[in-house]
């Protein structure tokens, strides 16, 4: 009898997974394989009391109105009850912008054949020779200490060479004037202007970024891209974008300014428009914007637009010329970087009914409009200024740890200093290769889960990295002017964090609790059939979901399970990985479905007051985030030849990556509330302990001894930079500098090395090396060479000082 009924339940099984309804057929094979064991061990005993259940089991399973009425029903009623309902606002930026490779992440399973078809982007010729000439062009015409403290602005040569060689039309397609370049070659441009001057890049980057331009060309009429492209193309028309208010910051949707519907004249004629009253504040190159674009509140109250029904439409975009009657600009902010910013208000502004971005078609759409392009920005424009600031430090504090001395050493050599070195170097890589992944998934549209991801780590990781490259240049960098090259970043930082959603809202809330619901396969979907007004409907499309889910639950807890015990060993990997990646990729395995099985039991315990404990839902957010840095750490490192340079950059890197990935999983498991739940699957992720464990002495040894040297890893940095060599250039001095002293090999080190022991003599650096080419310990073509260096050096660790403050 157990062997029939076995074989009955494999052959329902198979037929399960002929029709693909896998779910279902791990949701059985767990019962099944518990029965056939356990039947096995006392069949005589045990056989009957697990036949009924096991068909039981099948049945509710399998069988449609079996499973609606005892199994799904109940549940449809109690998580409807249960579930908080996602209003207008909510459900705009759950369904804006795409998803990508965060989702395969977040499935449990990633499929590395998809992985492995994905090349990072490329420039095209005129992209690259935009970056060689124009952009290095710009370059050569700022001076960021004196844009700071002497112009408050960019000199008038470079506010009009922007214009000329359309720096503001990135985006816009070239049927307008535009340049439509690639997510990529904009980050580019924007890192290497950044590398110069923070306060350039933030006026390039605006009206590439939110603003006029993007949501024209996305959303805008014909007539309106006519009208306005071509302008914001060639620097005619300034742009900036009023959405930030003082009661509604990173909660934009709550803006209290407001649209309404009526009647009014404009340009002598009486037409229906609206009546505008708003306040916006920390709006960039609103103090020199000709053209303002504004986001408000709409409503109908006499049903003007045709639908009497309707009085409220939500959130919409105009867009208005500042010189229109009633549009005030407000005096300048100080953000602290002197780039153009301000207040612009309003009170009863008439505009006609066709300035709403889009149209009349458009109105109360604009919650959604706003989503997606920000999107898109957190992904380009802030990680772009993230990733020039780490690898700049990279570039000067490697330099500087070099050929600054103390205790007759390189400073770079105290391993106190290499450990905050190390994290340098690391950040530096890890920046590019985020910023190089994240370009390429903007191709496919504007994924907001991963740009989310973007946005907070690129800006975090540049946070730390200021903040040590600030240790070990010390009082050098402290004192500001002209020759401090870590001032203007460390004064840009708070900026950084906050603009475009507030660091903490981010990460509390944007990257789990949109990465839940975008990423999920099946949870949407299920909050989409419990809010159907039609509840029967939206039981039979729940009742689909659910058992799936169920299975995609079975499937990954198992998965974790056998990954946790093996450690992810055996598991599969793209078909290019090499030996230095194959573990990591297995690594990764393991912590997806960790992620994967503590999110579905998050919010089947918690449901919707998961969005509420901020604490856990961050960390893992922080898990799904680091998962996606690790791929594009492996990415590029895929993408260049091997050296020990590189693979130490990028093992530091992903050892950082995953360590914290896996502490998130531990402090999830900690603070878990249901704490027998949370030990076992913390035990079941990591029965043998750590997964991964910190960077060891070793490693940053290695690392802090690279970041003084001209490897393989600057080099290939230097690309992505403006690279100054001019002595008296604040970051031009520190890096011909060092390459002077690299020019002199191990002359400096033999000239230090005598001139230390006593061996030779001399009151001045001249005397001692002339003394040292006498006695043969550097050659006299050397003497030279060793006293401008000293010169120089001398000169580099110099602070300025002025005759009044």
């Amino acid at each position: 009898m157990m062997l029939l009924l076995s074989l009955v339940a494999i052959w329902v099984l198979v037929a399960l997974l002929t029709y693909r309804q896998v779910a279902l057929a791990a949701a059985s094979s767990i019962v099944l394989v518990a029965w056939l064991v356990l039947g096995a061990v006392t069949p005589a005993m045990l056989s009957p009391w697990l036949v009924v259940p096991l068909a039981l089991v099948l049945v509710i399973l399998n069988v449609a109105p079996v499973r609606r009425a005892i199994l799904t029903k109940p549940v449809f009623g109690v998580l409807k009850k249960s579930m908080p309902p996602i209003s207008a606002t909510e459900r705009d930026a759950l369904e804006a912008g795409t998803t990508w490779w965060e989702k395969q992440l977040f499935s449990g399973k990633p499929d590395w054949d998809e992985f492995a078809q994905i090349a990072l982007p490329q420039l095209t010729a005129a992209e690259q020779s935009f970056l060689d000439n124009e952009v290095n062009e710009l370059c050569s015409l700022l001076d960021e200490w004196k844009i700071q403290n002497d112009l408050k602005d960019l000199p008038p040569e470079a506010w009009q060479y922007l214009k000329d060689k359309k720096f503001f039309g990135l985006i816009i397609p070239k049927e307008y004037g535009g340049l439509d370049f690639s997510p990529h070659a904009q980050s580019r441009i924007m890192s290497k202007i950044a590398s110069r001057s923070g306060t350039a890049a933030v006026t390039a980057m605006v009206p590439n970024s939110l603003g006029p331009g993007e949501l024209l060309v996305k959303y805008g009429t014909e007539e309106q891209r006519q009208r306005w492209l071509p302008g914001l193309a060639n620097g005619t028309e300034i742009p900036c974008f009023g959405l930030t208010g003082p009661e509604a910051g990173s909660d934009a949707g709550s803006i209290p300014d407001t649209g309404i519907v009526c009647k009014g004249m404009h340009e002598g004629q009486e037409v229906i428009g609206l009546k505008l009253t708003f306040s916006k504040r920390w709006i960039t190159l609103a103090p020199v914007a000709t053209v303002v674009g504004l986001a408000f509140k709409l409503s109908d109250p006499e049903g003007l637009l045709g639908d009497p029904s309707k009085k409220e439409y939500g959130i919409t975009c105009a867009l208005i010329p500042a010189k229109h009657p009633g549009v005030e600009i407000g005096l300048r902010h100080n953000p602290g970087s002197p780039f153009m910013n301000g207040p612009i208000f309003g009170t009863d502004v008439f505009i006609p009914l066709d300035w709403i971005i889009g149209g009349a078609a458009m109105a109360g759409k604009g919650w959604r409009m706003l989503i997606e392009c920000l999107g898109a920005g957190r992904g380009v424009s802030l990680p772009a200024l993230s990733t020039a600031s780490g690898e700049m430090n990279y570039r000067l504090v490697g330099a500087y740890a070099r050929i600054r001395r103390q205790f007759n050493m390189e400073v770079g050599k105290f391993e106190g200093v290499q450990e905050a070195s190390a994290e340098i170097a690391a950040s530096g890589y890890a920046l590019e290769a985020m910023r190089q992944l994240v370009t390429k998934g903007l191709e496919t549209g504007a994924p907001s889960v991963m740009t989310a991801m973007a946005k907070y780590h690129a800006t975090e990781l540049m946070r730390k990295s200021v903040e040590h490259s600030m240790d070990i240049v010390g009082g050098r960098a402290i004192q500001k002017g002209p020759r401090n090259f870590l001032v203007a970043s460390y004064h840009s930082v708070p900026v950084a964090i906050t603009v475009e959603g507030a660091n903490i809202l981010t990460r509390s809330l944007m990257i789990f609790g949109q990465g839940a619901m975008r990423c999920h396969p099946f949870l949407f979907e299920e909050m989409q059939a419990m809010q159907l007004e039609d509840s029967a409907e939206g039981l039979k499309k729940f009742d689909k979901l659910f058992i799936s889910h169920l299975g995609h639950i079975c499937n990954n807890m198992l998965r974790t399970k056998v990954l946790g015990v093996l450690g992810g060993r055996l598991s599969s990997v793209p078909a290019n990985a090499d030996d230095f990646s194959k573990r990591w990729y297995q690594r990764i395995n393991l912590l997806s479905a960790a992620l994967a099985s503590m999110s579905d039991i998050a919010l089947g315990i918690l449901g919707g007051n998961l969005k509420r404990r901020e604490l856990l839902s961050a960390r893992l957010g922080d898990v799904h985030s680091q998962l996606f840095i690790a791929c594009a750490i492996l990415k590029f490192h895929s993408a260049h030849p091997r050296t020990r340079a590189e693979d130490a950059h990028a093992e530091y890197a992903l050892t950082r990556a995953l360590y914290i990935a896996q502490e998130a999983l531990r402090d999830f498991a900690d603070n878990f509330p249901q704490k027998w739940i949370a030990k076992m699957i913390r035990f079941v992720t990591m029965p043998f302990g750590n997964i991964v464990n910190k960077p060891n002495d070793h490693l940053i040894r290695e690392l802090g001894d690279l970041i003084m040297e001209d490897n393989p890893v600057r080099q290939m940095l230097a690309q992505y930079l403006y690279v100054s060599h001019d002595p008296q250039d604040a970051a031009g001095r520190v890096e011909s500098t060092y390459q002077l002293l690299l020019s002199l090999g191990p002359v400096w080190h033999a000239f230090l090395k005598a001139k230390n022991s006593g061996k030779i003599s001399g009151a001045t650096t001249e005397e001692l090396a002339k003394d040292a080419a006498e006695k043969n310990i550097i050659q006299p073509h050397d003497v030279a060479k060793v006293v401008e260096y000293d010169a120089r050096r001398f000169d580099c660790l110099l602070t300025d000082a002025f005759e009044k403050l």
